[in-house]
């Protein structure tokens, strides 16, 4: 086939640029690829975990819910093992920090809920673990460190519960003026027709009146 001129220069311009860039065309397109593999792999292999880890989840519930902390324990250990980086993993730490708790294993329960403000993604779940670790340490008489935790700020909607709790440490610390300030923000921070108002009411009650 006969070529004119000017498709000629074309096609030697066209070949000159091949040879130029010819072999990072390549190599760009095979990364470009690789990295598409890649990334359908790393989600199938996320999706894979996630199934696997809703499973053994929902063991875990149907243990919690039957009472059996052993196995609903041992279930946990195996989420956070195998399945750690998933949001089940997180959950799981919370049940078993519980369970631990009622059996008297303060320090799996400790590990636990530390495990999880370490690793929580959302706040709330992380203030929820930061929380349940106070009352642990508050359990072990472990008062300026349970305290330092209730002091950090938290969600909004858990500043009534860390109020609740950082009184419960006054109190124990015998610092009634502090105990009755936490117990009155938490009251003043509760919902008008919460039945745990009541509760907090007693508390400050049992104070008597500020001198």
């Amino acid at each position: 086939m006969a070529y004119d001129l000017e498709e000629q220069e074309q096609l030697d311009e066209l070949k000159a640029w091949w040879k130029q860039y010819g072999t990072l065309v390549i190599l760009v397109v095979v990364a470009f690829f690789a990295s598409l593999a890649a990334y359908q792999g790393w989600r199938y292999y996320r999706n894979t975990q996630a199934q696997a880890a809703v499973t053994l989840y929902t063991q875990l519930e149907q243990a919690d819910q039957a009472g059996d902390g052993k196995k609903a324990r041992a279930i946990a250990a195996q989420i956070v093992d195998k399945y750690g980086s998933t949001a089940y993993a997180v959950l799981a730490s919370l049940v078993a920090a519980r369970h631990a708790f009622a059996s008297g294993d303060l320090a799996a329960a400790k590990a636990r809920l530390q495990w999880v403000t370490e690793r929580a993604r959302e706040e709330e779940i992380r203030d929820v673990a930061r929380l349940r670790l106070a009352a642990v340490l508050l359990d072990e008489k472990k008062y300026e460190e349970a305290l330092k935790l209730v002091e950090t700020k938290p969600v909004e909607t858990m500043t009534g519960l860390y109020a609740d709790l950082k009184g419960d440490i006054f109190l124990a610390q015998s610092k009634v003026p502090e105990a009755r300030g936490a117990y009155q923000l938490a009251l003043d921070k509760s919902q008008a027709d919460s039945p745990y108002r009541a509760t907090l009411q007693l508390k400050l009650d049992s104070l008597g009146e500020a001198r």
